[in-house]
């Protein structure tokens, strides 16, 4: 029961990632409120008995709606995970602005300010965890993911700036890097493909382990270092990603 008397706000926690971390909170007797930019994610909350905020993360309005409902419901903020980012594909020669600002938007403004607003109340507290759900293409370079690598390498840098900044004031920050891990935002990439069964087997190539992650392991690296077993980590970057670090 890690996260007994503790509440998190998890982004982007219709499917995949955000929910494995969102029902592995509840199961360790911790209470969530969830986000999407849709209504998918009213189901997770409904099914864990938390809060749902629908809202973009890289609107100012909707970031700060949903700290402020998050501490109305809660009366308290402990940890934030910021799991919400998109993927856009391609190089810098053929990048069109509208993906690269996309991603810049997502991956990183909704990172600032998420942060930004739970850290208002976690200084007041004087303690607080964030975590960051980056990607490997932040410290490795990967084929056609120019915009996404750029956005995800801000994240790791922030990750360390803002480490350093709280490390003591009582509020930890860290990052987790997955690898290519079987998401329904993977299988969506992956069924546009023309041979989406010869895509699979592009992406698990890739994979010194041979296989894709599952959402359940990087969401367990996640609640790892959002708990109090973590807390004399602050400014970590765990590349949870089969060996393709290495």
């Amino acid at each position: 029961m890690r996260f007994e008397g503790k509440t998190a706000l998890i982004t982007g926690a219709s499917v995949g990632i955000g929910k494995a971390t969102a029902e592995q909170i509840v199961r360790e007797g911790g209470k969530v409120a969830v986000n999407s930019q849709s209504e998918g994610a009213k189901a997770v909350a409904d099914q864990l008995g938390g809060m749902f905020f629908q809202g973009q993360v890289e609107n100012p309005d909707d970031a700060e709606r949903m700290v402020k409902g998050a501490l109305d419901a809660f009366g308290h903020l402990d940890i934030l995970i910021n799991n919400a980012g998109i993927v856009r594909g391609g190089r810098i020669d053929n990048c069109t602005l509208e993906d690269w600002d996309d991603s810049m938007a997502v991956n990183v403004r909704g990172v600032y300010l998420m942060s930004k607003f739970a850290l208002h109340h976690m200084l007041e507290r004087g303690s607080g965890s964030i975590v960051h759900n980056a990607s490997v293409c932040g410290v490795k370079g990967l084929k056609e993911r120019a915009s996404y690598s750029a956005s995800k390498g801000a994240v790791v840098a922030l990750t360390w700036a803002m480490a350093a900044d709280y490390v003591d004031k009582g509020i930890r920050v860290n990052c987790v890097n997955p690898g290519t891990t079987l998401t329904p935002s993977l299988q969506g990439r992956i069924d546009a493909f023309d041979d989406p069964i010869a895509a699979k087997k592009m992406f698990i190539s890739r994979q010194p382990m041979g296989r894709l992650g599952e959402s359940e392991e990087i969401a367990a690296a996640i609640c790892f270092l959002a708990s109090d077993e973590a807390s004399f980590i602050t400014g970590a970057i765990l590349n949870v990603d089969g060996g393709l670090t290495i």
